[in-house]
């Protein structure tokens, strides 16, 4: 049996995640640290849906393929720098957010984010978990197309 797709279920739930999306891709949030939250908390979330989705978008962005191959492994990796090693770290523990968010991690973060901007950051690793949870709970992995 298919699983339901939220935006037939009720097309009023998912304009409010539409919302909460562009509120995201509206701050002034990098596109080099968006897409390593949304591919980070994705690959942890298991959404091989947004795996794909967003190792896409970050390419078009002109992100390496080294650096996506890698995100996986970015602690015992050279190539990212110390405020995306403070975002992966954030988005890690924010996701797994039942072992808590330490106070290492995030005072890391505060020290090298303006308040703002460590606002956007946890904004959007919310909406990526949010967005995460739908599509594993709907299995929206049986929409992904070879190319």
């Amino acid at each position: 049996m298919s699983r339901i797709k939220v935006n037939q279920g009720d097309p009023e739930a998912y304009k409010a995640m539409l919302a909460f999306e562009q509120y995201v891709n509206s701050t002034p949030l990098t596109t080099k640290h968006k897409d390593l939250i949304k591919i980070r908390a994705s690959q942890l979330n298991g959404c091989a849906y947004c795996v794909d989705m967003h190792t896409r978008d970050a390419r078009k962005a002109g992100e390496t393929e080294q650096r996506i191959y890698n995100v996986s492994v970015w602690k015992d990796t050279p190539f990212f720098d110390e405020q995306e090693r403070a975002i992966l770290a954030l988005t890690e523990e924010v996701t797994f957010i039942s072992n808590k968010v330490s106070d290492e991690t995030y005072n890391k973060a505060a020290a090298l984010f303006e308040p703002a901007y460590l606002t956007y950051i946890l904004m959007a690793i919310i909406a990526i978990n949010s967005w995460n949870r739908i599509g594993v709970t709907t299995h929206m992995e049986d929409f992904l197309k070879v190319v």
